[in-house]
């Protein structure tokens, strides 16, 4: 059962992130505004949130907003996160997502790392950074841990730093969490162990844990925590000109 509470904070974050007035319809359905400014996509891309059954969109001109426009009066809520549609119907140069959105409460958190041997390290930690290091460029940008605001917590084997998980502030008092693991040791629940951690420290300084996720496994550790799947996040880059499909 969806929580409301949850759905309507989930939805304010995402309505000051797109950076002009915009509302989340509570019919449903989409609204689509220009936003050069959104923060809910790479600048001079299109970005697309739905939270429940609705959906905000941000474009980054009039024309690209038509184009979106045009498109969301066409496709349903779900559709327009889906990107095989959205190329079916737009001419997408790129596209990044979707990823789903998990948001958590205290009363719904499941923790798991009580005993666990938690570390708590700060940015810069040589441990951490070999971390980094070993996980390689894409999977360290995947995981936004270098951006973390919260100390890293971490867990140790032997002297390797082999998981840490922290969260970086965003508005609306939202815990953006961030989780690696050593790719020699995944499939231990090790991401379940430190994300706990970092859950629970977000969660008693009074933030709302937001989980992004596209891989099925990351996915997985978010609801094994208590995380409520409450909608997905897609970016495009279109071209200038409109193409004619149908839907």
């Amino acid at each position: 059962m969806v929580n409301d509470l949850l759905l309507a904070h989930a939805r304010e974050l995402w309505v000051e992130l797109a950076d002009t007035p915009v509302e989340f319809c509570p019919s449903g359905g989409a609204n689509v505004v220009v936003a050069p400014g959104s923060r809910m996509c790479p600048p001079m891309w299109a970005g697309v949130v739905r939270i429940g059954d609705a959906a905000i969109v941000t474009a980054p001109s009039v024309r690209a907003a038509g184009m979106m426009d045009a498109a969301a009066r066409r496709m349903s809520h779900e559709e327009l996160v889906d990107a095989a549609r959205l190329r079916a119907v737009l001419p997408v140069l790129d596209v990044l997502g979707p990823a789903s959105l998990f948001y958590l409460d205290r009363a719904g958190f499941r923790p798991a790392h009580e005993g666990a041997g938690i570390e708590q390290l700060p940015n810069g930690d040589s441990g951490l950074a070999a971390l980094l290091a070993l996980a390689g460029e894409e999977e360290v940008g995947e995981s936004g841990l270098e951006d973390i605001s919260s100390p890293a917590f971490c867990l140790r084997r032997g002297d390797e730093v082999v998981a840490a998980a922290g969260f970086r502030s965003w508005p609306r008092s939202v815990a953006h969490l961030s989780v690696l693991v050593a790719p020699h040791c995944r499939g231990n629940h090790l991401a379940r162990v430190v994300a706990s951690a970092a859950v629970a420290h977000a969660l008693d300084a009074g933030l709302l844990p937001q989980w992004r996720a596209r891989p099925y496994p990351s996915q997985r550790v978010a609801l094994a925590l208590g995380f409520q799947e409450l909608g997905a996040q897609l970016s495009v880059r279109l071209a200038d000109a409109p193409i004619d499909r149908d839907c």
